[in-house]
Order: C-alpha cells, then structure tokens, then sequence
C-alpha cells in the first residue's frame, strides 16, 4: 500500500469528497483507486475562517510501483511502512528460574510488565500504592476531605500518574520501530476507544484509564505475571563487583523481607523521592536534571475554543481547543504551557504531606468548563540547585511547602487572579473564572510560594501569551500553585544495555529515571527497557 500524507480538505467537506482527494493527489484515475484507510486526522487552524482537516492514509491502487515511481519525489507519498511489533527474545520452557521485578505500575511499569509477560518472564510487579478502583477513593478523599495517604494518591497506585490526567498519547521522541503503534494498538485491546489509533493528538481520559489499566493487569495475570500491591521497596540487596561496581540480587522491602532477583526494572515515577534517596544512598550513579515550576493557569473553555477556532468553535470535528505556548523573557529563562487540559479541571497531586502540588485532568469529553495548563518555568541544576544530585527534590519541597503554608495549611491551594497578579497584590476574592481544583483555593499572593525569577518570568510572558490567544491575559482569568512535578529532578544514568552504570541487574525507566515525559514516551521506555532485560535474561 502507499502512505499518502498531507492531504487536506475542507472541515465540513462531504463524504465522497476524500476519494476524489486522493485520486487528485495521486494522479490517478478513480478506477484505479482500490481502497483506502485512515491513518491519522489533524487540523489546520491557522485561518480560522477556513479550518481545514488534515489527513494521512494509506492506500491500495491498481499500479503502485508506477505511482510511486512516479512521484518519488514527493516525500508524503511513499511505501506503508510495516508496523508489525516483533518480540526479541522468548523466556526459556518454564520462565527463569529467577523472575524480573519491576518496580512501579506506572505507565512504564505497566508496558515493561506487559512485553515481560508476553514475552514468558512471568515478572514480579511491586507498587508501594493501591489497585486503581482503591487507590481511586483515597484519591477522591484528599480532593472531597482533604485527607491525604500517603502511599496512594495521584502520584502512587496503579496506573501511576497518568491515570489521573487528561490521558494525552502524543509526544516528540523519534520511533523508527512504532513502539508507539504497540502502546495504542494494546490500550484500544484493553478498551480504549478506537479514534486514538488515527487522532493527531489522542487522548483518553481517567474514566476510561481505570478500567483499560485493569484489563491490562488481568492480561499480566493470565501470561504468569504477578501484582503485589502495598509492597515499598525500601533497599536493594547489592554484590560488590571486582571492579568497583556492584551486582544486583534482591530487592528487600518495607516489612525486611527479600525478593531474590538479578533483574529489576527501575520504574517507579518522578514523585518516587524516599527511592531516589536510597538509591543515592547504596552508590547508584544519579546526576541532577532540569525540570520547571510555577502554577496552573485556568480560563473558561470557551474563550480558548473562540480564540483557536473562531466562528468554527464547538465543531464536532474539532472538539474543545487546546494550545502551546513559550515566551523567551528578558531574565534568560523561558515560560512555557505544560500539560494542557482541555475541558478539565485543576487538580490536587501532592504524595507527601504538609505540601501543596497541582496538575491537570481531563475526562474523554473534554467537557468541563475551564481549560487548564501548566504555565512553567524551565530551571537548571547549575544555576538554580547545583547542592548534588538530590538538590532538585528539596527545591520542589521547600516551594511545595510554602504552597501548602499559603493555601491554608489544610492541603487548600493558593490561587490569585491575573490581574492581581500582575498588579503585584494579593487577591482577596476570585472574578468570573471559577477555580476547579478541589478541596478548594484559598485567594493569596502567589509570591509567596514562587521564586522571584519565576514571578518575573510569568508577569513578563502573560501579555506576550495575550497577543497569541486573545483574553489569555485576562484579569479575572485565575492561577493556583504550585506546579513543581513537570518532570523528575533527577537521571539514573544509564548505559547502551539500558543498565544503571553502577548496579548491574538494575534497569532505571521511564519519567522518574529521566527519560520519559508523559504516558506513551514512558510506556515506550518500558517496552525498549523490557526487551533490554529479556535480552539480558536469554544470553
């Protein structure tokens, strides 16, 4: 078949519109058209009087070595590549004798258990959290009663942080082997609607995470995988090694007890501070890596789909808009749209307590009133905490804190409108944008929990942003703090075999490991990670 990209037509164009499309495109007669099948579907926005769709698909004609002789040059049309996933590798009669740990339910976790498991490894999956159904209601409790567990929150539990988020399963690293088609192709297996498979940015929601993340752990459980839940990893039982490094071979947990392993996948998310410690601890190699801070940002749904889509906004076609945003400020530092939420809501995503974190969500629908976004500042290790590798974590913590002191002490959210924002004063009531995040905001002076830099860097880029998408800036539109979990503060280095550089047997994953941002670059991680072990495990 020919993959035939870049095509576009008119939003509401009719059905038999597409084949004509294509035989324009191709230059060829429609009996020559055989068949055709959707790949992938965006959107043009940027004349919002005249949205067009864009489309990818692949299709069948008469003479497909002739058409793609004769447009060789054209670098959207080429042969359908082959997105087939082949395992590399196949656990002996029986599975090992002795099984990979993997260390996390995460999305990472989640795929490096997965491939494990059909792969034959019948792995051992360890999560200091909740099944999700449990761990949704402890959950729900610090956001209706501002109870706070410690082990099973937004950050902990099956399913990892992920699950409560808008579900977006997009991102920017290259995929020559379409380890990402696998990751669609299983969620879409484990109930996820189809669209995800075509969408340009797919997304899918936490009702639906829920119950995909349970079909995908029965899946582990029928192929001899094995979930033990409520069970922290407090140490590694290591071997030193002749040449100064060490060899893992067990994994001891919170009650003393060991789980004998030479192979754990490290994948235990960027909010995993106590394992980071421990790991810093025991001589594994971790360098210090940048990550952002500063708040949520929320304006009605509306405006955003108004701003993005003018008179097309509400199109069925189009859905609730969404944005990206950065601003190069005067000070060196960069502010910058985290996260986007669409037809969301804000958050409460603290795992520690006496600290006040937030984060976006949304729903399959998208149909909450507020969008929401991260609105971040990019900070460096060299210049902002350069006290160690572990320096990241207490910079995250000291803001958090100062959060939780301002919102209230009682897990509240400071929040301030726009306007007072920029006018340098506390706000003392909210204005026409209604805050979402629950147990609730607590109107303050945003200062008081961000570094100064930070500060200047959002009072410079808010009018900047105001000028991209029109009432952006708005005075009553409405920021809660603070957004410090963008990213692990940390990197367990890692080599080429994808092994810790100082522990043999200890695969770092993921976004807690650094190097992953968001659900499918993680679970992509996990599936490149889980192949490195099998392999390891087979020669």
């Amino acid at each position: 078949m020919i993959r035939l990209s870049g095509l576009t037509l008119p939003l509401d164009h009719p059905a038999e519109a597409m084949p004509d499309a294509i035989c324009a495109r191709l230059g060829i007669d429609a009996a020559d058209l055989l068949s055709f099948t959707l790949v992938r579907r965006g959107n043009d926005a940027r004349r919002r009087s005249a949205i067009l769709l864009v489309y990818t698909m692949d299709v069948a004609v008469a003479d497909e070595a002739a058409v793609l002789e004769r447009l060789a040059a054209d670098h959207d049309v080429r042969p359908t590549p082959d997105t087939t996933y082949r395992f590399v590798a196949q656990a002996p009669q029986g599975g090992p004798a002795l099984r990979p740990v993997v260390i996390g339910a995460g999305p990472c976790g989640l795929f490096a258990g997965l491939i494990l498991a059909q792969m034959g490894f019948r792995p051992i999956i360890l999560d200091r959290g909740k099944a999700v159904r449990e761990r949704t209601k402890d959950t729900w409790a610090l956001w209706r009663r501002a109870e706070l567990d410690p082990d099973s929150n937004v950050q902990f539990g099956e399913g990892g942080a992920g699950t409560f988020s808008d579900g977006k399963l997009y991102c920017r690293v290259k995929d020559p082997r379409f380890l990402g088609r696998k990751v669609l192709e299983e969620f879409v297996a484990a109930g996820a609607p189809d669209d995800i498979l075509w969408e340009a940015h797919p997304h899918i929601g936490t009702f639906r995470l829920v119950t995909m993340v349970e079909a995908m752990r029965k899946q582990i459980e029928a192929l001899g995988g094995e979930y033990r839940w409520q069970h922290r990893v407090e140490d590694l039982a290591l071997e030193p090694q002749g040449d100064g490094s060490q060899r893992l071979r067990g994994v001891i947990l919170q009650d003393g007890s060991m789980i004998e392993t030479d192979h754990v996948v490290m994948a235990v998310g960027h909010s995993a501070r106590p394992t980071f410690e421990m790991l810093h601890r025991r001589g594994v190699f971790i360098e210090p890596k940048p990550f952002s801070i500063g708040v949520r940002i929320e304006h009605p749904q509306s405006w955003v789909d108004r701003a993005r889509y003018g008179k097309c906004a509400g199109h069925p076609d189009l859905g609730a808009a969404a944005y990206s945003l950065a601003h190069h400020c005067d000070n060196g530092r960069t502010v910058y749209s985290f996260c986007m939420c669409p037809g969301g809501r804000v958050v409460a995503a603290t795992s520690e307590e006496g600290r006040v974190v937030t984060n976006g969500m949304s729903q399959y629908s998208r149909a909450e009133f507020n969008a929401n976004s991260g609105l971040v500042v990019g900070i460096d290790p060299s210049r902002d905490y350069p006290d160690g590798p572990l320096a990241g974590i207490e910079f995250q913590r000291h803001w958090e804190s100062m959060a939780y002191v301002a919102g209230g002490s009682s897990y509240w959210a400071p929040g301030q409108t726009v306007g007072d924002f920029m006018a340098g004063r506390a706000s003392t009531q909210l204005g026409e944008v209604v805050p979402s995040y629950k147990p609730g905001v607590t109107p303050t002076d945003l200062s008081q929990c961000l570094p100064g830099f930070v500060v200047d860097a959002i009072r410079e880029a808010l009018p900047a942003f105001g000028r991209q998408i029109a009432d952006y800036d708005h005075p009553d539109a409405v920021m809660t703090g603070v957004e410090t979990r963008t990213s692990s503060p940390i990197r367990i280095t890692r080599g080429k075999d994808f092994q810790s550089l100082s522990v043999t047997g200890l695969f770092p994953a993921g976004e807690g490991a650094g190097y992953a941002g968001g659900i499918l670059s993680a679970a992509i991680d996990g599936i490149k990670v889980a192949e490195a072990v099998a392999r390891a495990m087979t020669t």
